[in-house]
């Protein structure tokens, strides 16, 4: 398919650069047979009994890093400032942790290269470049465990997604603005955004009503945020991300399925680890592994039936994972509407309810 064919306009003032206080107030558009405008709080009346929440408790780290790489001895200029995003983990060993990471100026970097953060000798630590690609950066840092998440969280920040970033500076309140209030799992670089509306009186009277809840776990990686940069969607190449659905949740997520219940994801990285889990049939398997599951119009949805989502860019994977969801002509309807009635829009916008088009 053509990647225009998911292009929308959107004015730049509807980008939310602060959530709603509290959080579950929030705006909610329900799309299905029609589209109705509904607040978030109206989640506990479109669920049903029987329906199951699955929601993905990853917790964001604070993997936004400011690091200086010295001047070198010969023919290197001086000392560089860099911005560092953590993007991606990967095999490491005892002593350490090794990362892909977004930098600005990686041109400024070379194999080699030692990179440091924070003071050294009070604190700090620091990170030799393995390899470079473009503007990733491979680093292998020197502390891992339980010593490099302590001065990751001493020296890093919380991740704002890039059109968030680049209109303001991270501060305070995104430490708890930017996590959901059921995350436990750390390892995301990037919220799942849809749950941030969820509050523990919300989640409570679902379950008063009958609605269960059930936990997934898939590592967010900033890899989310990059643009779509072919023009068939048959060329682009899909980040992978590493998720886990235990036998446990994969068996009570296959009776609620058989019972006639229906699953209703919190997110779309909660839709896009239950798709790749699924058998043809629509069993939910274990599932331990990373995903680049790549869902366009067209795609056989086996295991959800209902989405809970916020409003994504255009062109973007993710508006073309919610077209092939709920169909292409009614999100285009559905944010087009949005757009004229003011809805707030990406990570700290508001939310939409989604129905399978059958």
């Amino acid at each position: 398919m053509r990647v225009s064919e998911f292009d929308f306009d959107l004015p730049e003032e509807l980008i939310a650069l602060r959530p709603a206080v509290p959080r579950s107030a929030s705006r909610l558009l329900h799309v299905g047979d029609g589209i109705s405008d509904k607040h978030f709080t109206d989640i506990v009346d479109l669920l049903t009994p029987g329906d199951c929440l699955v929601v993905n408790d990853t917790k964001v780290i604070p993997a936004q890093l400011t690091g200086v790489r010295p001047a070198r001895a010969q023919g290197g200029g001086g000392a560089v400032t860099l911005d560092v995003n953590l993007h991606k983990i990967l095999p490491g060993t005892e002593h350490n942790a090794r990362w892909a990471a977004f930098v600005r100026p990686a041109k400024r970097l070379k194999p080699g290269d030692v990179v440091q953060f924070g003071t050294k000798g009070e604190g700090g630590f620091s990170a030799q470049v393995e390899a470079r690609d473009g503007a990733e950066i491979i680093f292998a840092f020197n502390c891992a465990g339980a010593e490099f998440d302590t001065k990751l969280k001493t020296h890093g920040h919380p991740p704002l997604p890039p059109y968030i970033a680049r209109k303001r500076d991270v501060d305070d309140r995104d430490s708890q603005d930017y996590q959901t209030v059921y995350a436990t799992e750390e390892g995301s670089v990037a919220a799942p955004t849809a749950g941030l509306h969820f509050t523990p009186e919300i989640l409570s009277a679902l379950k008063a009503k009958g609605v269960t809840q059930a936990s997934v776990t898939l590592h967010v990686g900033a890899g989310t945020f990059l643009p779509v940069s072919v023009e068939n969607t048959d060329d682009h190449k899909m980040h992978s991300e590493w998720g886990e659905i235990s036998e446990e949740t994969a068996a009570a997520l296959t009776k609620v399925k058989q019972a006639g219940g229906r699953i209703v994801a919190v997110g779309t990285t909660a839709m896009r680890l239950l798709e790749s889990a699924a058998s043809p049939d629509g069993v939910i398997e274990p599932f331990k592994d990373e995903t680049a599951i790549f869902i366009t119009p067209g795609y056989n949805f086996r295991a959800v039936d209902r989405l809970i989502t916020n409003f994504h860019l255009p062109k973007s994977t993710l508006f073309m994972l919610v077209s092939a969801f709920a169909g292409q002509q009614k999100m285009q309807a559905a944010y087009a509407h949005a757009i004229a009635n003011q809805y707030r829009f990406y990570s700290y916008g508001d939310a939409s309810l989604l129905e399978l088009e059958k």
